[in-house]
């Protein structure tokens, strides 16, 4: 098998992701009213329960960096996990991260009352990193800032630590901390829910 190809499910969601990010750009005001996540209640426009899963294939127009981190997180964590799980639980993994992440984001912008959409890739690639970090503990992943040389489960745990950190202090305001977490939590809990399988 070539390692250097990528595997099918994250080619068809890179390019799923790049397509809809340009019909955003055509088409903002249809895109940002019915696909992103609005929070429960609300009226105008109304939260629709496809929008757990369509949610997460829209991100910022007002900049590349949104999309560009996101997907590049995807192909770099997941094509060994998609190789490792095969194409289908993969899928199947990737979009329960990014319902879970959405339910979970539902639940904190009932408690704060925002009125605000949620969009972004973030919670499927959250849960792909957890995954990573199960399957390949000791694997030795580069920082981008800074630099530095680290094995993925002291990286993925820092980084949730971080995510943790950021949403209880607010120190990142319009970023969905805890739906990054809760992409996280519902990866775990279905991984733990194969093996569970698995061993029976």
């Amino acid at each position: 098998m070539d390692n250097s190809a990528i595997p099918n499910v994250i080619f068809v969601l890179l390019i799923a992701n790049g397509l809809v990010y340009a019909t955003q750009q055509l088409a903002p005001y249809f895109m940002m009213t019915w696909f992103p996540l609005w929070p429960l209640g609300s009226e105008n426009p109304p939260f629709m329960p496809w929008q757990l899963l369509t949610y997460g294939f829209l991100h910022d127009l007002n900049g590349l960096q949104h999309i560009l981190f996101n997907m590049f997180g995807l192909w770099m964590f997941g094509r060994d996990l998609e190789r490792l799980m095969g194409a289908q639980r993969f899928l199947t993994y990737y979009l329960t991260c990014v319902v879970g992440a959405g339910t979970v984001q539902l639940i904190v912008a009932a408690m704060q009352g925002g009125t605000y959409p949620t969009v972004g890739a973030s919670g499927g690639v959250f849960g792909i990193l957890l995954a990573y970090a199960m399957a390949f503990p000791n694997r030795t992943v580069m920082l981008l800032f800074p630099p530095i040389p680290m094995k993925a489960k002291y990286f993925v745990l820092g980084y949730g630590i971080l995510e943790l950190y950021l949403g209880v202090s607010g120190r990142s305001p319009g970023v969905a901390n805890f739906a990054h977490l809760g992409g996280m939590l519902f990866g775990f809990i279905l991984l733990q829910y194969w093996r569970g399988n698995r061993g029976r």
